[in-house]
């Protein structure tokens, strides 16, 4: 029998073919995304029949292949799966397709985000006509006495059905491209493309052949000689290790997955293997990268797969924000393929799988820290910027981490936070009961405020990470009767107000005298001048900022909505030592302009050690140096 059918396709239709080119032309390469992956499935399927003993004819090997004929214009997607019969094509490809097509007008006329609709109303097949002028069906069921059969639409409302040319079990899709999308005839473009969505599909897939050099036999001297062999060039990896277990894998396995994924980056410090069935679908693996410091570079490196087919790298719903930075692979059945933002900010799966990767993440890496802690010190250089990052922004992994959180020293000491607390205690507790940390974010440039913090026997954090200025107001926070106070926000004795700090040996009249020559000398705006008490082998004088101050202009900078301090003029306290020789000296002098100059002197030099003294004043205290010589 002959099969001839010529149809229209639902009435309420007429405009749906340009609203599918409309929405889905900001993207129109996945309409290889959406044609590759139906022909993997009906693979797959043929494949699952035969299992069941559902269909008993020879398998062949599984194969999906997409060719180019740059002269004809036309881009085919083959395959031995199922097939189809010609009701089957009614069916799924007019039926289907146009059940919905009038609530599909109505519901996208706004709609923002093409993936929001590939897919809703079982388009993924009509994404062809996003690049295609004419889509024509070439197709064999597996059905025992099925007939071949041919369906072709030119992406109006109007199709036709006839007796078909295929001999061989499985489906051709050939899309005559139109001439907006002739970029899609070339080899290259199309490589690139199925090498981003395809890399990793269960079935493989074959686009053209390549050269490969074979063994042939040897030459008169006896040396190997090679031949030039043409194999299929197949695209993918089928079984990546994703899909393998972790009992079944070597650590190497792990570095070359993550060299294919990452071609020029540095091995990670370690990989974390996902498996979950219940509640919900999930495998992967994911890396930590070694970071150094930087925040920006490292983002969208997680590859977000629903069975084996690549969908985004924007993952920042599914995974936790302050894991952004670790690198890999998500693979989850539960989410569609054809995901849309909202989707995924909605769906109670996602957030079960957001919850899951931090639970995961935190026992790795307390595995790592009880396992081997010294190598695990030794990669917190790395680490910490993610487990910081994840105690300030979530608290259910603030209450895993602060077990293996460490806090490093000056001397490049790591201690736990409760180890910390225990080392300090006794030396740093202040006068009202508060254990005072002291910590650097720049331990060259504030040298001469740790050796004096040290002379007190106070131990010097080292805070000087992206995230530590959040880091420490979120310890501040969870810690009880803790401060932090940066070791440049006092003189050292004032650091940690206790009730035994040096008297002055300056009588009220001298302080005031003294007081006035450095008020004199001082011609930068916003310092305030205090004598004080302190031991004579301290610097004669010390300009610092007070630590809440200097806290909220730092997060004004970085945009922490405290933009009122951020304008705020700066403030210092300039503390003069009315102990130290320098000071007695200046009030013998019975010469002003020597005691102006010696107090100048003195403050320019408290103002190098701060970093603050730069132009013209630092080439006058260059100057004045020379002479004082």
């Amino acid at each position: 029998m002959s099969i001839e059918e010529k149809g229209s396709i639902s009435i309420h239709t007429e405009n749906i073919f340009p609203i599918i080119k409309k929405f889905l032309y900001s993207d129109n390469e996945i309409f290889l995304r959406e044609l590759v992956s139906n022909a993997v499935d009906a693979v797959q399927k043929i494949k699952r029949l035969a299992a069941l003993g559902q269909y008993n004819g020879e398998l062949g090997h599984p194969l999906v292949e997409v060719t180019l004929d740059e002269e004809k214009k036309t881009i085919t997607i083959s395959d031995n799966g199922l097939g189809m019969t010609a009701e089957e094509i009614k069916k799924y490809i007019n039926q289907v397709a146009f059940s919905g097509a009038s609530e599909f007008v109505e519901k996208f006329k706004d709609a923002k985000d093409a993936n929001e609709i590939i897919g809703k109303f079982g388009l993924g097949f009509y994404s062809a006509f996003m690049v295609a002028d004419l889509v024509e069906i070439q197709t064999l069921s597996y059905q025992e006495g099925a007939e071949a059969a041919r369906w072709v639409c030119d992406g109006s409302t109007s199709y036709e059905i006839t007796e078909g040319s295929r001999t061989t079990r499985g489906t051709d899709i050939i899309l005559h491209i139109n001439s907006e999308s002739e970029e899609f005839l070339s080899k290259h473009k199309l490589e690139e493309i199925l090498d981003k969505y395809g890399k990793f599909l269960p079935v493989p897939i074959k686009f053209g052949t390549r050269t490969v050099q074979e063994p042939d036999g040897e030459d008169e001297e006896g040396k190997p000689k090679t031949k030039s062999v043409e194999v299929d060039n197949i695209i993918n990896t089928t079984n990546p290790i994703w899909t393998k277990s972790p009992a079944d894998l070597s650590d190497q396995d792990y570095l070359d997955f993550y060299k294919q994924l990452y071609p020029f980056s540095e091995d990670p410090l370690f990989w974390i293997h996902l498996n979950v069935d219940y509640p919900f679908n999930l495998t992967g693996v994911l890396y930590f990268p070694k970071v150094k410091n930087d925040f920006d570079m490292q983002r969208n490196k997680i590859k977000l797969f629903s069975r084996q087919v690549f969908i985004t790298d924007e993952v920042k719903d599914i995974v936790p924000e302050f894991l952004m930075l670790l690198h890999g692979v998500i693979d989850s059945p539960d989410i569609p393929l054809n995901v849309s933002r909202s989707f995924l900010q909605a769906d109670s799966n996602v957030k079960k799988i957001n919850s899951y990767i931090t639970k995961k993440v935190a026992d790795k890496l307390q595995e790592l820290f009880n396992k081997d802690r010294k190598s695990y010190e030794e990669k917190w250089a790395d680490i910490g910027l993610f487990v910081k990052y994840g105690m300030v922004s979530e608290e259910k992994f603030y209450d895993k981490a602060k077990d293996f959180a460490l806090l490093t020293n000056t001397k490049n000491e790591n201690y736990t936070l409760d180890e910390y607390r225990e080392k300090v205690k006794d030396f740093q507790t202040d006068k009202n009961g508060q254990v005072v940390y002291i910590y650097t974010n720049d331990p060259a440039r504030q040298d001469s405020f740790i050796q004096s913090a040290n002379k007190k026997d106070y131990d010097v954090l080292l805070m000087n990470s992206p995230i530590d200025n959040h880091f420490i107001s979120s310890l501040e926070q969870k810690l009880e009767k803790t401060s932090l106070k940066r070791v440049d926000s006092s003189v050292a004795s004032k650091l940690i107000e206790k009730d035994d700090h040096p008297e002055s040996v300056l009588t009220e009249e001298q302080s005031k005298q003294v007081k006035e020559v450095f008020e004199k000398a001082i011609t930068k705006p916003g310092m305030h001048v205090e004598i004080v008490g302190l031991n004579p082998e301290e610097l004669p004088v010390t300009v610092t900022m007070d630590e809440f101050m200097r806290r909220m202009k730092d997060m004004a900078a970085m945009g922490g909505g405290m933009g009122f301090y951020g304008n705020m003029p700066d403030n210092y306290k300039v503390a003069v030592n009315g102990n130290h020789k320098l000071i007695s000296r200046i009030l013998k002098s019975e010469n002003e302009q020597e005691q102006k100059t010696l107090a100048k002197q003195a403050v320019d030099l408290a103002l190098l050690a701060q970093g603050m003294l730069t132009g013209a004043e630092l080439t006058e205290f260059v100057s004045r140096s020379v002479e004082l010589i």
